[in-house]
């Protein structure tokens, strides 16, 4: 109860636009920023990109902040600079692997206005990303329960058009086994997350036991022999250092080798869990959001787990 309580609180600070005018343009506050974002430019978040990956044998998940867009314009800025990343990963020689919320290219607008969009970004990506190997792909993000239907419709309809295409799924809603399969027997690109909206026990899991067990159940799905005979390519998204065992088990035991699925976490979040699954072999990307409006993602962040708590009482006094 006192988890969804402070998810809602974070998600109403994230969303409300005094709070983040006034948290952008304070100075004192941009540590946030630091501990969580790769940059305000595409050229910042490339940087990164390139050291994780010389480094560490990391790769980036780039993503331009900015969501529930409901302005023409900036959704005009949002696919720009999307368009600008993948054209610029492709230059890099890295992974063109961008991610994208729905709601910030135009699916608050106009749902035609956001599958064009998507069209548009998708075929950048495969133009980007030419004949080398690679995870490239627009990762369609997954927001609250209103869009799931219209997002996995829209990931669907790129996928039929042989379009470098992946769906991010939510482990904490009741519906995902259900949507999980069909995208298993597609042959799809799925990235499972946990999930970070509130939502009532109608539609979710709410005791955070639940929502592992489902988690766990997902993950075996995932790594089927069945889902390896499709040609599907499960990524996971958490930083439960359990959770990313049990993967590797059930990979190891299922016949799937490291590189034919891989593990995803946030940048600022459990760095040195990312490095040791790297060091070990496994594939890891880290996603890096980059952008100037990055207050709703820190934000979120923080309401991930009360004990962040500190780090927004941080933020607010300095």
């Amino acid at each position: 109860m006192l988890k969804r309580a402070w998810q809602s609180a974070m998600i109403g600070l994230a969303r409300s636009p005094a709070a983040g005018r006034f948290m952008q343009d304070n100075r004192a506050a941009s540590f946030l920023a630091s501990k969580y974002v790769a940059g305000e430019t595409p050229a910042q978040a490339v940087k990164l990109a390139e050291e994780l990956l010389s480094s560490f044998n990391i790769r980036g998940a780039l993503f331009y902040l900015g969501e529930y867009v409901s302005s023409a314009e900036l959704v005009a800025e949002n696919v720009a600079n999307k368009l600008a990343i993948a054209r610029t990963l492709g230059e890099r020689a890295l992974d063109v692997h961008v991610s994208v919320d729905p709601t910030q290219i135009g699916q608050s607008i106009d749902g035609r206005l956001a599958r064009d969009n998507a069209l548009r970004i998708a075929e950048q990506i495969r133009t980007s990303a030419g004949n080398r190997p690679g995870v490239h792909c627009l990762m369609l993000d997954m927001e609250d329960a209103s869009v799931i239907d219209t997002t996995i419709a829209l990931h669907d309809e790129l996928g039929g058009r042989g379009l470098p295409v992946a769906l991010t799924l939510q482990a904490y809603l009741r519906r995902t086994a259900d949507d999980m399969r069909d995208q298993l027997r597609a042959g799809a690109r799925v990235r499972l997350v946990q999930g970070a909206f509130a939502a009532d026990s109608g539609i979710a899991y709410t005791r955070r036991k639940d929502i592992k067990a489902n988690f766990r159940s997902l993950i075996e799905m995932m790594l089927s022999a069945e889902a390896r005979e499709k040609g599907f390519y499960p990524i996971f998204a958490t930083h439960d250092d359990r959770l990313q065992q049990f993967a590797i088990e059930i990979a190891g035991r299922n016949g799937w080798k490291p590189g034919q699925y891989e593990f995803e976490m946030l940048l600022g979040v459990r760095s040195p869990l990312a490095h040791d699954l790297a060091r070990r072999g496994e594939r890891v990307r880290l996603y890096l959001p980059f952008g100037r409006d990055w207050w709703p993602y820190s934000v979120r962040r923080i309401g991930e787990n009360p004990r962040n708590a500190v780090l927004l009482a941080r933020s607010l006094v300095s």
